[in-house]
């Protein structure tokens, strides 16, 4: 992860036309432009755009600057283009410079000057009580949501199962499932609770309510709010290197994302949450920042509360604050400067506690996932921890592959026209499959929480089935290995075959158009092969004992192995495998479960997982959706090692058009008008003349049409054959010709330049580390050809003997 100023992504591939994109973010927006242009990059000491002056000639010759503040929407960017990292850098450098002059001057600067100081830790405060908040209401509504598929409660309805039996008198600890307050479908309707009958009403009310959820929630999203679907995730990595997607964190997105994330989570779909929460605390911060005219004018200070609310996001989604923290530097983050870590871990905290006074679970935990082992771990287990940590790896390495090659074919096929359908369809096949298996048909997070449990004296899960001891008088916390009974057998074909429908049903629901996580289905997936693992690992130690491997530390009638072990490494193996995290994974792990013994075989599974699923594609899913989706988006991770020179990538090349650009002193109004409608380029190269080619500077599109209109509007005398000149004095004019117009200052003066022979592999590393948009080409001075961000990414893939243009913007 770099921490210097990141790479914004080059605008110019990216155009506004593409305003209707419905359920394909950015579809069909640029198109192929063989110089296509960008805002120039600035260095802090060369912002001069923040004031565009025009000048007109008097009769009497004198030079006269009609403009002395900045004109609207100067500093602003258009949807689908990139910010200037620098430019708002220097931005915020020469505003907090005008609070400390000022707040020297008297009591009331000097304490809006501290208010200015506070208001980042104001807005984390603010993120993470909102984000909390959410989260807590989030994970009590799927609870009650959920439970309403099976049944209701007759003393409350908004009561969850467990909810109800809790406040009924006639509740015993052996049917603590049971009470008379809490009735089925079957029983409320037709008065039986047993029987075919039953059992086939109960599986209709199931169905129709799985399909009723799953409706509501992807005809909102396609109705109010398109970007409310997928993980969100994708999205919000490139957001944060530096991209403008409008509405992407906005409030009907917010909204509507909280309330659809209810639903789908609740239709049994096998999706998660804990993605999606990261989009719902990322619009928080969004919302936030619009508050406050330090972030609401700056998008790189924006950005950075981003980032610590992609924490907080984390941090609630899994009751991982530290976790939240690394994910954000780790995974989403472009850029991470030392603040955002601090702040990061201020929202990351204030969510948790938030989401800890809510207590969801009613277990005084953060997380439904909280266990506790009395055993340790042994050496020896480290083989079949290993064993985990490649099937996650394969694991992940098959479900990339089987969904961007299903999410392509949805792109690029009728299916992709009806989005309801899909979801309706896909909903019923879930429902269908899942309800008679037990393991299925509750919702994933309790799955996950059953597979992690250890088996105590108390535990009625048929993962416990063993057959007990007569003789054994062990305390009841540390219960010895015993022979696996009729229960974990049944157990275990139910969970084998809940693997294969799992592994399966993922590939197609992840990237429908609905909110849709996936850390908890490949968590699941992982828990369920980990712990029927545990489980053939524990059984043949115990009938096995007298092995050289077992005999060290697995003596009879001692507890030596313990399957809910397995199912934690297993879990973050597969969840490592899909989105190749490594350090916060292991660290949301041990803070998921508080199993901080159990770090070393979480490491090992993890890195061995990230080693399988590397050695077939260096790809998680996010950047997979990344580049399926054909975001602008220039990895910190690729490496490129090829022997290729700037010559090799820049435009134009031979045969086509020459560049545009634009002359110091001899261009009228109207010359610069024509080349700007003719073109979509989003800046223009500035030389001393078309013979020479000598570069003088850069001049963004923006800036120019903002200049000419406003020079038109204040100043007489400015007319289509006026002459725009970029010098220090006027040229030598006629005394009859029309008064000229100076644009000096919108000139940047020192854009990024290499020579032809500049390696690409040094081109790369500016691009990424220097947050470069594009640089210009010259040889002795004289301007040869530029260099985009487009074409990085396009070079990039063609010595990936990738299809160079079947990445952009798909």
């Amino acid at each position: 992860m770099e921490v210097g100023p990141p790479a914004p992504v080059r605008p110019s591939d990216n155009h506004s036309h593409g305003q209707q994109l419905g359920y394909n973010l950015l579809r069909d927006l640029a198109p192929e432009r063989p110089n296509d242009t960008a805002p120039e990059f600035l260095t802090p000491g060369n912002w001069v755009t923040s004031m565009v002056n025009a000048g007109a000639m008097s009769g009497s010759g004198n030079l006269m600057d009609f403009l002395d503040e900045p004109f609207p929407d100067v500093g602003t960017y258009e949807d689908f283009h990139t910010i200037d990292w620098l430019r708002e850098k220097s931005r915020d450098t020469d505003r907090h410079r005008k609070i400390t002059s000022k707040s020297k001057e008297s009591i009331w600067e000097f304490i809006k000057s501290l208010l200015d100081a506070w208001s980042g830790w104001v807005v984390m405060l603010l993120i993470g009580l909102l984000a909390g908040t959410l989260a807590g209401v989030i994970d009590l509504a799927v609870d009650w949501m959920t439970d309403l598929k099976e049944g209701v409660c007759l003393s409350a309805f908004w009561y969850s199962h467990e909810q109800c039996c809790w406040t009924s008198n006639e509740t015993t600890f052996e049917d603590r499932d049971k009470c008379p307050l809490w009735q089925k479908w079957s029983e409320l309707l037709v008065n039986q609770s047993e029987g075919a009958s039953a059992y086939i009403l109960n599986y209709l009310m199931y169905i129709l309510w799985a399909l009723l959820f799953a409706f509501l929630a992807v005809s909102l999203v396609r109705v109010f709010a398109p970007y409310a679907c997928g993980s969100g995730i994708p999205e919000i990595k490139t957001i944060l290197s530096g991209f403008i997607i409008r509405g992407y964190l906005g409030k009907w997105t917010l909204l509507i994302k909280t309330v659809t994330l209810v639903l789908v989570v609740s239709s049994g779909l096998s999706l998660g949450k804990e993605g999606p929460l990261v989009h719902v605390a990322c619009c928080c911060g969004n919302f936030f920042s619009s508050l406050f005219s330090k972030y609401s004018k700056n998008e790189g200070k924006r950005r950075e509360v981003l980032s610590a609310a992609a924490a907080a996001g984390v941090s609630v989604a899994f009751g991982a604050p530290i976790g939240g923290v690394l994910f954000s530097l780790e995974e989403v983050s472009y850029y991470f400067p030392l603040k955002t870590l601090w702040r990061s871990f201020f929202a990351a905290l204030v969510a948790a506690f938030t989401l800890r006074s809510i207590n969801p679970f009613g277990n005084s935990r953060l997380v439904l996932f909280y266990v506790e082992y009395h055993t340790p771990w042994y050496m020896a287990e480290l083989f079949p921890f290993i064993l985990l940590g490649v099937f996650g790896g394969l694991w992940g390495t098959l479900f990339i592959r089987c969904n961007i090659a299903w999410c392509r074919r949805r792109k690029t096929t009728k299916l992709g026209k009806y989005p309801v359908l899909e979801v309706i369809a896909v909903t019923a096949i879930t429902a269908i499959i899942a309800y008679p298996n037990p393991y299925t048909r509750r919702s994933t997070s309790e799955l996950i929480s059953e597979l992690f449990n250890d088996c105590g004296a108390l535990e009625s899960s048929q993962l416990c089935d063993y057959i007990n001891d007569p003789n054994m008088t062990r305390p009841v916390d540390d219960i010895p290995d015993r022979p696996a009974g009729v229960g974990v057998y049944t157990a275990m074909w139910q969970l084998a075959l809940a693997l294969i429908f799992k592994i399966v049903i993922t590939i197609f629901t992840f990237g429908m158009k609905i909110p849709s996580g996936l850390f908890i289905p490949s968590m699941a997936v992982g828990a369920m092969a980990g712990r029927m693992v545990g489980i053939g690992v524990e059984q043949l130690a115990y009938h096995h004992h007298d092995w050289i491997i077992f005999r060290n530390w697995c003596r009879p009638g001692a507890d030596c192995v313990t399957p809910g072990l397995y199912a934690m490494v297993g879990a973050a193996a597969c969840l490592g495998g899909v989105t190749r995290m490594t350090v916060s994974l292991v660290v949301i792990m041990f803070e998921l479960t508080g199993g901080l013994e159990y770090i070393v075989p979480l490491m090992a599974a993890a890195v061995t997982s990230k080693w399988v699923a590397d050695a077939f594609g260096k790809e998680g899913i996010y950047e997979a959706h990344i580049h399926l989706n054909g975001y602008p988006f220039l990895d910190v991770k690729d490496e490129f090692t090829h022997r290729t020179l700037a010559t090799d990538v820049m435009r134009p090349r031979r045969g086509e058009p020459p560049l545009s650009v634009l002359t110091q002193d001899s261009m009228t109004v109207e010359d610069v008008e024509t080349l700007i409608k003719e073109t979509d380029y989003n800046g223009f190269p500035v030389v001393v003349s078309r013979d020479s080619e000598r570069l003088i500077g850069f001049a963004q599109r923006r800036e120019l049409i903002l200049a000419i209109k406003n020079a038109r509007q204040r100043q007489e005398g400015i007319v289509s054959n006026s002459i725009m000149y970029f010098t220090e004095e006027p040229p030598e004019l006629p005394a009859n010709s029309p008064h000229p117009l100076k644009l000096r200052r919108v000139l940047n003066l020192s854009p990024f330049t290499v020579t032809d022979h500049t390696p690409m592999e040094t081109v790369v590393d500016i691009f990424r580390k220097l947050g470069l948009r594009q640089c210009l080409v010259t040889r002795s001075g004289r301007l040869l050809g530029i260099i985009t961000k487009k074409d990085v990414l396009r070079h990039m893939a063609q010595m990936a003997n990738q299809d160079p243009e079947s990445i952009m913007f798909n």
